[in-house]
């Protein structure tokens, strides 16, 4: 489901080139872990050499090593405050969101607020 967010604090993207995985895609776990807004997260580099945080329910502990149980990207997105965006999956704290003018990432929730329809701004022409 998509839902229209206001941001209410400016957030800057951390990485420029956060870590990817696929699902089922290896990786290693440094041993790092941190408890961020009541959610915990370990550090983990992927098989390009990318690290980066990564939920904890991301890791699936198989018999040959730590794998990826879902596909994920920690890409987040650069926005300002007032700026309208769409999102909808959220994950430990962070929704995946789009900008008007096409860049996505994921944004804190913290730093949104959910938009009624009937504060949505007009479509622009």
């Amino acid at each position: 489901m998509t839902t229209s967010w206001r941001v209410i604090a400016d957030w800057q993207a951390s990485y420029p080139d956060p870590i990817r995985l696929a699902k089922g895609e290896p990786l290693a776990l440094s041993g790092r872990t941190d408890l961020w807004e009541g959610h915990l997260w370990l550090w983990a580099r992927d098989r390009e050499g990318r690290e980066g945080w990564v939920p904890d329910t991301l890791v699936d502990h198989g018999s040959g090593g730590p794998v990826a149980a879902f596909d994920y990207c920690a890409m987040e997105l650069t926005c300002r405050q007032d700026e309208v965006l769409s999102g909808g999956r959220q994950l430990n704290g962070w929704i995946w969101c789009r900008a008007a003018g096409g860049a996505e990432g994921c944004v804190p929730a913290a730093h949104l607020a959910a938009v009624a329809p009937a504060q949505m701004p007009p479509p622009s022409p």
